[in-house]
């Protein structure tokens, strides 16, 4: 077996299918709905009750399970799907709540957000490249190239909430701002399957832009109708989105795997 196909089968990431795709959208969504589930719903972080610190407690409060699920993942000697995508769950409601805390708490705005959080994932994509001389995810099999692989999906994650408020508060709307990152990520399919754009790359920009479809749509979700909402519970929308998760999870197909084109792009 050579070093390729050694790396392909220690892979603790699961293989990039439309099935990843499918569960990685809902898992976004499910992020905006459960951290807006606890900053503000449970610490009535948007109501006359607000204390001021709702997103700083929330946020405090998903990281301790956050980086639980993180050392647990890269401490596994395999690929566990139930593991990993309760670890990309976590990364997507410390995002949301994060990225609430430095873009309301702070005062910063969604622009500054957005900006800070976009020099941030690209830092940790050019010190994992500079550091492994590739971000592919096949190489994602070493605690030192899953803690890079966890930095990048939490800034990725962070900087999603951002952008997709700032998308909805602009004037788009919730369901405006889902249809553009629905439709830059059909740009993105299209590039894969018709450009020689490189895949590793085009993986990127399609996860990165997978979390603000999620908060775009997770928001439309659960905000008032004068909003833009449908007003559906937060919590009854989280435990659904996560029933849905869990059941997909079982039935599509779940393999430890690489970005597709890896071998031919990088």
């Amino acid at each position: 077996m050579d070093a390729s196909n050694r790396a392909l089968d220690a892979a603790k990431v699961p293989a990039v299918t439309l099935g990843f795709w499918i569960i990685k959208i809902l898992a976004t969504t499910l992020g905006e709905t459960g951290g807006d589930s606890i900053t503000m719903t449970w610490l009535g972080e948007t109501t006359s009750a607000a204390t001021g610190y709702g997103y700083l407690i929330g946020t405090g409060l998903l990281l301790v399970p956050f980086i639980g699920l993180v050392i647990a993942q890269i401490v596994a000697k395999r690929f566990h799907p139930l593991l990993y995508w309760a670890a990309i769950v976590g990364s997507t409601m410390f995002g949301t709540t994060l990225s609430d805390f430095a873009t309301r708490s702070l005062g910063i705005g969604y622009p500054g957000g957005s900006i800070l959080l976009f020099t941030l994932v690209m830092l940790s994509l050019a010190g994992w490249y500079l550091t492994e001389g590739t971000v592919s995810v096949q190489t994602v099999n070493t605690p030192r190239v899953e803690l890079w692989y966890w930095v990048t999906i939490t800034f990725s994650q962070t900087l999603g909430t951002a952008l997709g408020d700032w998308a909805a508060d602009s004037g788009l709307g919730y369901d405006g701002g889902a249809l553009v990152f629905g439709a830059m990520l059909a740009v993105i399919a299209a590039g894969y399957y018709w450009t020689r754009l490189s895949h590793v790359m085009l993986f990127w920009a399609a996860f990165i832009l997978t979390r603000p479809l999620g908060a775009t749509v997770g928001d439309f979700l659960d905000k008032p109708m004068n909003k833009g909402g449908l007003a559906f519970s937060r919590p009854l929308a989280t435990a659904a989105l996560a029933a849905v998760i869990i059941a997909l999870v079982f039935l599509l197909p779940q393999r430890a795997g690489a970005h597709p084109g890896d071998r031919a792009a990088a």
